[in-house]
């Protein structure tokens, strides 16, 4: 019986570290999704890819030497209130391109569109988000001091 009870720390550690490596896991793999947030509903009147590659260049500008390519997209099937958006999540099929979109966002800020304010972030795992939200009380401060902030992948809180 001592044996297990001394071991049991051991374990908690090890599944703390298990757990650690498969949320990085996770969010490595989404590293080549996109999220975006703010189109009004039923926008898309053609599939939602076609949608995206209408819609993109008219908001970032003439950003991407070739046209995006998405592997997948799709609206986010989550509960969410009445007032809120769907959110649309896009593989795209090339990491570069995820990646450049997503600077152009960060510099750019909201884009804004038919009175909508476009939003377009990097997909991270719930977790990677709720440790995220837990700074978010610093950002003002952080602002008035002029620091940088953001949350770069694969990031360690």
């Amino acid at each position: 019986m001592d044996d297990h009870l001394n071991t049991m720390p051991e374990r908690d550690q090890e599944l703390l570290f298990l757990c650690s490596k498969l949320i990085d896991l996770e969010d490595r793999s989404r590293r080549d999704n996109v999220r975006f947030f703010g189109f009004p509903e039923n926008t898309e009147e053609m599939d939602i890819q076609a949608f995206l590659r209408k819609i993109l260049p008219t908001l970032t500008g003439p950003t991407f030497d070739s046209p995006l390519e998405f592997q997948r997209a799709h609206h986010l099937a989550q509960k969410r209130p009445e007032s809120s958006s769907p959110h649309i999540i896009a593989f795209l099929l090339r990491y570069g391109q995820a990646r450049q979109l997503l600077m152009v966002a960060r510099s750019h800020g909201p884009f804004r569109t038919e009175g909508c304010e476009i939003r377009i972030a990097a997909d991270f795992s719930k977790e990677t988000n709720d440790r995220s939200k837990a700074f978010l009380s610093l950002r003002p401060r952080l602002r008035q001091m002029g620091i940088q902030y953001g949350l770069f992948e694969p990031a360690r809180m």
